[in-house]
């Protein structure tokens, strides 16, 4: 892996979309908060100046309903949603830089208001009738190419025909330059399946959309700037959260000075057209620089059907981190949901892997390794000779290795050259193409193989006859876990310190730190994935549909 030291820092603004609070959090919501979040935890760990924010939507038709059907005043049911969102972050143990709420008016309504300014002294807004189908589930307009037999497939309910005045912005004016930037790859669409589907839309007749709704219909919103008759619609208030979060309108604007543009807005595939399109036409007019990156994620499926509060399908993130803690769940999200792909997640499936992977492999590798080298060497392990770790290269044949790696031969591969010539650079190119998933997979296949190495030397056997091999042995496994700990830290820092502590090592060691460490003490502690019951619900169980 790179040194930091040979690393140029640089800055790295990363987003998630922000989720609109018209019901609690699901799991698909904590996907995007630990896919996020992981990527943020690499980029601190190359050494950049990582800006991370989050956050909620707390305007529209939905909230006001669901408030009224709460029997609460707005304002309170929007802050007791946010903070259920704000909840879910801190138990899985995400770390943005700040959370940005639409329905503060102190720090979001400027940005959003300023937008507005810049748009309309743009010329780019303009009044007009809107005649045609709205989705109450989705928030937003949509046109019968959306729909499926003249119903949304996601809320499986027909729009409503609406008919009233509206302000309108100039999308049209804008398409074929967004369709430029992608083409050339100013603004880069990932996957590239993602980036075809875009640009396909793009290619088609592009038609200017409607920006407000009228105030008596939603008055819970940001007031249009000089006509408090209409307010903002979704666009230009929920999307301007990238910027407002920064200063943008605001008092301030050293962030948005230093962070913007972003270098990454991660978000779900059904709102990736309005980021790929209504947001860079938006910044375009008000003559702002473009994003550089939409990574755009799949979803969660349950029953075959995407994961809606509005279909009742959803699994509680909350009850999972109960159980299983938030470092399975997190493995859950980043190991075994595709990056850019759909996955049905089960509960039989998530109990499964936890045992699997975490209790019985993660948790019971380094309680074994542990238990050994307190019970051979009371706990300390000294690095040998480089001549007595050759020694003890892996035995069996490595089904891992690729044509990339034909030059190395399983009696010459040690797990020191194994994590130096394999592991490291698949994991840096995994992290390079956002796939995250396949950095994570690089690591548990490192775990596995140290499980395999105890397997074929058997040291609980050989330390009657050669206990200086035995050292060379544990020292290689030690290492490795140590190693691979570090790997581990986007993905479960908790994991990862839980391991340094088990090491007698400092949680915060950098790679230069672990090459340079030549002694280990280890502690016997409590299981790192104690065995748990299951969780039981109402989760069907079905396949995962291919990556796009």
């Amino acid at each position: 892996m790179q040194s930091r030291a040979l690393h140029k820092m640089s800055k790295f603004y990363i987003t998630t979309s922000i989720p609109y609070v018209n019901a609690p959090p699901h799991i698909g919501h904590a996907l995007e908060f630990a896919q996020a979040d992981a990527i943020a935890r690499w980029r601190r760990m190359r050494g950049d100046d990582v800006f991370f924010l989050t956050g909620t939507d707390e305007h529209g038709a939905k909230i006001a309903r669901a408030a009224e059907a709460a029997g609460k005043d707005t304002q309170v049911f929007v802050d007791e949603q946010s903070q259920r969102f704000r909840d879910l972050v801190v138990k899985l143990s995400i770390l943005p830089s700040d959370m940005i709420r639409t329905s503060d008016k102190e720090r979001h309504w400027p940005g959003a208001q300023e937008m507005w300014k810049r748009i309309t002294d743009r010329g780019d807004m303009y009044k007009g009738v809107y005649k045609g189908l709205y989705c109450v589930g989705h928030e937003a307009f949509v046109t019968e190419r959306d729909l499926k037999d003249g119903v949304c497939e996601d809320h499986g309910k027909k729009p409503e025909y609406i008919e009233e005045e509206n302000y309108f912005f100039h999308l049209s004016e804008y398409a074929a330059e967004v369709k430029r930037q992608i083409e050339e790859g100013y603004l880069e669409v990932v996957p590239r399946s993602r980036r075809n589907e875009i640009l396909a839309f793009l290619s088609e007749k592009v038609e200017d959309i409607s920006f407000s709704r009228p105030a008596r219909d939603i008055p819970w919103g940001i007031p249009v700037p000089g006509d408090s008759s209409n307010t903002m619609y979704v666009w230009c208030d929920a999307l301007t959260n990238y910027i407002s979060a920064l200063g943008f309108g605001g008092s301030s604007d050293e962030r948005m000075r230093t962070y913007w543009p972003c270098d990454v807005h991660l978000v779900g595939k059904d709102i990736a057209r309005f980021h790929a399109l209504i947001w860079p036409a938006m910044l375009l007019s008000a003559g702002l620089p473009l994003p550089k990156r939409i990574f755009v994620h799949g979803h969660i499926h349950s029953g075959g059907k995407k994961m809606s509060k509005s279909l009742g399908n959803v699994i509680d993130p909350f009850s999972l981190i109960e159980t299983y803690g938030a470092e399975a769940v997190r493995y859950i999200l980043l190991g075994h949901v595709p990056a850019f792909g759909d996955v049905d997640l089960t509960l039989d499936r998530i109990h499964e892997l936890y045992t699997a992977h975490l209790a019985n492999g993660v948790g019971n590798l380094v309680s074994r390794v542990t238990a050994m080298s307190v019970q051979y060497f009371e706990g300390s392990i000294s690095r040998p000779l480089d001549a007595l770790l050759a020694s003890v290269p892996f035995k069996s044949d490595i089904d891992v290795l690729d044509a990339g790696d034909r030059n190395l031969k399983v009696g010459d591969v040690t797990p020191k050259t194994f994590i130096r010539d394999v592991t490291v650079p698949r994991y840096i190119i995994s992290w390079e193409r956002y796939r995250s998933d396949e950095a994570l997979r690089e690591v548990m296949v490192l775990l596995r193989m140290l499980d395999r190495y105890i397997q074929d030397y058997e040291p609980f056997k050989l330390v009657k006859s050669d206990k200086e091999q035995v050292q060379a042995i544990l020292w290689n496994l030690v290492s490795s876990i140590h190693h691979a700990s570090y790997l581990l830290r986007p993905f479960l820092p908790g994991t990862a310190d839980a391991i340094a502590g088990v090491l007698g090592v400092p949680p915060d060691e950098t790679q230069e730190d672990l090459a340079r460490r030549t002694a280990y003490t280890l502690t016997k502690r409590g299981p790192l994935f104690p065995r748990v019951d299951p969780v039981r619900n109402k989760a069907q169980t079905t396949h995962t549909p291919p990556s796009p």
